[in-house]
């Protein structure tokens, strides 16, 4: 037995017993914590010999932390709701516009009060034919009463014959607009080289650039010019004939253009419908992979604004063919001189003409009215 020795214990037989059980703790700090293998139940090994054996070091573990907090800090989600929050705020539909303000900004154009006198004629020209209809049925009695209808019917007609006449000198000299696009591209023609020096080829007449415009401009300049010899002839300047045929051939040109407007109504309208589909077939797609509005919020939301502009778009393009389709019915009674319910399909094909264009004309100096004051912010 004494030739046992135990770590750390010296050779001295004489410090055998002082040293029977003590470990020796310079031994421990160079080689380690020695365990006994043949222990049933050794020893809990402490937090440090994980670390030691685990694959991701504690530090490692503390940046995965660090990395997850400024991952929610910054999370995509919470800066858009935040931004979201703050364009909300600032939005369209946030701010108030009073009818009143869009009503004087659609004054301020000669266009604004074409529509309005264009709305008082034909509301009137509809009480005069409801009122001629209710009278023939149930005559007014008494010789006060009918003098009054009397008076009342002449200032009605009377009215509605000098709006009509306001409002063919508001719409006068509205030839300009065509011309100067014309104009402009005549002198947008290459005609002269580079430092003035004249081109290989000679420049091309004015003629020439009027008779290859487009049909739209052409036929706008045209029927400007015979309204304003008609509107002339009205006031006294020209001759009854010469307006008679100016009229008559402005009222041919407007056919012409309504159902031209018609065409490209129709081709615009498909092309707005054909984007519409796709932004909705591309939302479906994005649904249907599990994308939601917090996994791809930008995707979804500009899907979303365009698809709210497509609709809207095609709204309003509804409604521009509806008024074509009024102005269409409206002047083919002038054009083939149909006689049959005339008085009422004249005034309530020009009661909703005058309707709907001012709907569209409100619409946009509204938004107008909208976008001044969000720029204001």
């Amino acid at each position: 037995m004494s030739d046992i020795t135990f770590p750390g214990q010296s050779s001295s037989s004489s410090r055998h017993d002082d040293n029977l059980y003590r470990l020796s703790f310079e031994s421990a700090s160079a080689n380690g914590f020695q365990m006994n293998p043949l222990s049933a139940h050794p020893p809990r090994t402490p937090q440090t010999s994980m670390n030691t054996s685990s694959p991701m070091p504690f530090g490692s573990h503390i940046d995965v932390i660090k990395d997850d907090t400024e991952e929610h800090a910054t999370d995509p989600d919470g800066e858009l709701d935040h931004d979201d929050d703050g364009a909300h705020e600032k939005s369209p539909a946030k701010i108030q516009i009073q009818p009143q303000d869009v009503w004087r900004e659609l004054l301020k154009t000669s266009g604004g009060r074409d529509k309005a006198f264009k709305l008082i004629q034909y509301s009137m020209n509809v009480y005069l034919f409801f009122h001629r209809a209710v009278s023939r049925r149930l005559p007014v009695q008494g010789t006060q009463k009918r003098a009054f209808e009397a008076e009342l019917l002449r200032r009605l007609e009377s009215t509605t014959s000098g709006l009509s006449m306001a409002r063919k000198c508001l719409i006068m000299f509205n030839w300009l607009t065509p011309l100067t696009s014309i104009l402009a591209e005549h002198s947008a023609l290459p005609g002269y080289g580079a430092e003035g020096t004249k081109a290989s080829s000679p420049r091309k007449p004015l003629l020439h650039t009027f008779l290859h415009a487009s049909p739209p401009i052409l036929l706008e300049l045209v029927q400007s010019v015979a309204d304003d010899v008609y509107t002339w002839s009205r006031l006294g300047f020209l001759g009854k004939r010469t307006g008679e045929r100016a009229g008559r051939f402005a009222d041919c040109c407007w056919f012409a253009s309504t159902l031209v407007d018609l065409v490209e109504n129709n081709v615009e309208h498909s092309m707005i419908i054909n984007s519409q589909r796709a932004v909705e077939s591309r939302l479906y797609a994005e649904s249907m992979a599990g994308a939601t509005a917090k996994s791809a919020p930008r995707n979804t939301k500009i899907d979303d604004r365009e698809l709210k502009l497509l609709r809207r778009q095609a709204y309003w393009l509804q409604v521009q063919r509806t008024k074509l389709i009024m102005d269409l019915i409206f002047v083919s009674y002038e054009v083939f001189k149909w006689q049959r319910g005339r008085e009422a399909v004249r005034a309530l094909t020009g009661l909703a003409s005058a309707l709907l264009g001012s709907s569209k004309l409100y619409d946009r100096h509204r938004n107008s009215l909208i976008k001044a004051k969000a720029l204001s912010f």
